[in-house]
């Protein structure tokens, strides 16, 4: 095997992969941004309520990765209490396409992975 090829994985900083999966791989960045893409607009409490599990800090933390990477964009209302709201930005939305494969390929699979899971654990 050629390891040339393979060293364009070793540097986590300049590898856009294993960069960019860094930050969207996570456990919840992939399901915020799948809500966004189907509300277009969503307010943090309306987020937290379609993710029960995540906490508050976390969404928090995510949803600013997120604009920080350029996938979601913040607008704040000055409103009292102030109203923010999140949206995909373009960028985040080029990105749904592909998240949908992996959406629409687990589906698909999603039992086979299980009964496999089940097998190994034997």
């Amino acid at each position: 095997m050629n390891e040339n090829k393979l060293l364009k994985y070793a540097d986590a900083e300049n590898c856009p992969i294993r960069n960019i999966l860094d930050r969207i791989g996570d456990k919840w960045s992939m399901l915020v941004l799948l809500l966004l893409s189907e509300a277009e607009v969503l307010r943090f409490n309306e987020v937290y309520k379609c993710i029960e599990t995540i906490s508050q800090k976390m969404l928090s933390t995510t949803l600013k990765t997120l604009e920080a990477d350029g996938l979601v964009q913040r607008k704040v209302y000055p409103e009292v209490p102030p109203r923010v709201e999140y949206r995909l930005s373009p960028l985040g939305e080029s990105l749904i396409p592909h998240i949908q494969s992996l959406v629409d390929w687990a589906g698909s699979n999603f039992d086979r992975i299980k009964q496999s899971r089940k097998q190994f654990s034997r």
